[in-house]
């Protein structure tokens, strides 16, 4: 895989698709979201921002086997080593963006945009991380 001139950027972009997403077309009422194919759509784009921005800064990948995919766990371990404070935030992105959003189609608004809050707050840390490293 080519590596990202800027992956938080591009993880950013991600995030804002996410979001262009649902204003365009998942159609808001009383609510709740009434497209559920797109709001799915937005869910799985938002988590693949997070893992971009998470991919930058840990080095999960790179302790995996050819073929191997990472887990949810790798990525909580990873994070644990780094901050424990963050876990909670990336518990919260993964179950609500991928599995209750992404998956699920959950189409309540302040949930959607819960789960979109704790996207921005998890490509936020991995900004401050990669800044941090390229310091070094």
């Amino acid at each position: 895989m080519a590596e990202l001139k800027h992956p938080i950027r591009e993880a950013e972009r991600y995030l804002e698709n996410a979001r262009q997403i649902l204003s365009e077309k998942a159609e808001k009422n009383a609510g709740y979201y009434q497209d559920k194919k797109y709001v799915r759509m937005a869910g799985n784009t938002a988590w693949n921002g997070v893992l971009i921005a998470l991919d930058a800064v840990l080095p999960i990948r790179a302790n995996l086997k050819k073929g191997q995919h990472p887990d949810i766990r790798d990525y909580q371990e990873a994070v644990s080593k780094k901050d424990s404070k963050m876990n909670g935030t990336l518990h919260n992105a993964y179950e609500l963006l991928h599995k209750s959003i992404g998956y699920d189609g959950v189409t309540h608004y302040k949930v959607v945009q819960e789960s979109l809050k704790q996207a921005n707050m998890m490509i936020a840390w991995a900004d401050k991380q990669y800044e941090n490293h390229k310091k070094n």
